[in-house]
């Protein structure tokens, strides 16, 4: 399965190279805490045992024109391990494969580089998948791993016009979107001036670990073990980005019946791709086909989990259905059943997956057979993250595809190239899956009586 998201084709024309340092370890400014830390049992599934690709995209600012990006960023970023020290430790795994924050204080690691490209050259490649990524996040070997290996790897690109790119892979194990946007609001925070975060990290890790003995309470129809019968479909895959804007969106609303209109933008943009990309891949219509919806518990909780918590607070309950339902039905048959599946996430169901996971010793890994995963990282806006020159013109996750798994897109926020405030996700899907897709995706908007659709295909490739 790892192999998958290495065989997209590419038609972006912009090639570069970035001169690299050398990676070195940056260390939190003071010594911190030498202690080990369990990390929770929804932390430490085999699902989250994967490296997380993101990246920021800034232009020159002239009021910082006598600043260092590199050098900000650096120590800002030491500042913060200070606050943060468990990412300055290393992972090691402990009985029955239970993962451990070994404090250690070693530090993670860090690239400086400068690319001979402007921001302008990029022309709209500035959404995912992001040409010459490889280039602007160099892969140090052995830095994938998820024990005894530094737990963040930051690269900051300085661009001939001024502006700079902040490309980081993290591990999944120690943070979720929301935890991440906190972890970079600190840093930026610290970039700027500050002594301190203005939101304190809280561990409290125990807070989502199985209970004594471990009860499944909960159908989890995510974690179902199917067998395929089909050859696989990930191989020659291509990515390609899309944007929704608020027009789409009151054009979806407008096609599902007056029960359903408390739904959120997410079910209807999930229900949407899902019903696209199942009709684009030409699932026979007997096939059971899976939506995962991640759903952030954290507010779910009674009492909520801390304000400054950090660590996975999500699970991804599936909603299912035949592909020939799917597709057959009204709009709404699938806005509504997503909408029903998320409110599923309560309290006692993050704990039924924290049991689960000790019970099957963390091994288990979520359907991937007719899957689909969709995260919604657009109310996080990672753009609003300033280290100081301003808000990112990008900011959000580098590419589709998680751990491996090419059916994961995230909904990031963005601007299209009219300046318009929305969202946007990329996919990976087949060449000829892709163009099905896009003609679906289109035709969609299209028919919700909308006079023109603001939604553009951005780019494709990798």
């Amino acid at each position: 399965m790892a192999s998958s998201l290495s065989s997209s084709s590419s038609s972006s024309s912009l090639k570069f190279t970035v001169r690299r340092s050398q990676p070195q370890l940056v260390a939190p400014a003071i010594p911190t805490p030498h202690e080990l830390k369990l990390l929770s049992d929804i932390d430490d599934q085999e699902a989250l045992r994967f490296q997380v690709p993101m990246i920021q995209i800034y232009g020159k600012q002239a009021s910082m024109a006598e600043k260092d990006p590199v050098e900000v960023i650096r120590k800002a970023l030491s500042q913060t391990l200070v606050f943060y020290y468990p990412f300055a430790g290393r992972l090691r795994e402990g009985p029955h494969r239970k993962l451990i924050v070994d404090c250690t204080g070693e530090g993670v690691m860090f690239i400086e580089g400068d690319a001979d490209v402007t921001l302008a050259e990029f022309g709209d490649s500035l959404q995912p998948p992001f040409p010459c990524f490889d280039e602007l996040l160099y892969d140090v070997p052995g830095s994938q791993q998820i024990t005894d290996t530094p737990l963040l790897l930051v690269q900051v690109t300085r661009l001939k016009c001024g502006g700079f790119i902040l490309a980081l892979r993290f591990s999944h194990t120690m943070v979720d979107g929301f935890g991440y946007q906190q972890f970079m609001n600190a840093w930026a925070e610290m970039a700027r001036g500050a002594t301190k975060p203005s939101i304190a990290p809280v561990w409290r890790r125990e807070l989502l670990m199985a209970r004594d003995p471990p009860r499944i309470t909960c159908n989890h129809r995510e974690y179902e073990q199917i067998q395929d019968t089909l050859p696989s479909s990930n191989h020659n895959l291509i990515q390609r980005s899309f944007f929704f804007g608020r027009l789409d969106i009151a054009a979806l609303r407008k096609s599902i019946p007056q029960h359903l209109q408390h739904c959120s933008t997410f079910d209807l943009i999930t229900a949407c791709l899902w019903r696209c990309r199942t009709k684009a891949m030409q699932i026979e219509a007997n096939e059971d086909v899976r939506m995962m919806c991640i759903v952030n518990a954290r507010g779910r909780f009674n009492p909520s989990l801390p304000v400054g918590y950090y660590g996975n607070a999500f699970a991804y309950p599936a909603a299912v259905t035949s592909a020939g339902k799917l597709c057959q039905n009204p709009f709404g048959y699938a806005v509504e059943l997503i909408n029903k599946v998320k409110g599923e996430m309560k309290e006692e169901y993050l704990q039924s997956v924290a049991d689960l996971m000790v019970m099957k010793e963390r091994s288990l890994l979520f359907t991937t057979v007719r899957s689909y995963i969709v995260s919604y990282l657009a109310r996080t806006n990672f753009r609003v993250i300033d280290f100081g020159w301003g808000e990112a013109i990008y900011g959000g996750v580098a590419h589709a595809g998680a751990g491996g798994f090419p059916a994961v897109s995230y909904f990031c926020s963005a601007k299209n190239g009219k300046g318009e405030e929305g969202m946007t996700f990329s996919i990976f899907l087949p060449a000829e899956a892709m163009e099905r897709f896009t003609k679906e995706f289109n035709d969609m908007l299209r028919n919700q009586n909308q006079p023109q659709s603001t939604s553009n295909f951005i780019r494709s490739t990798l």
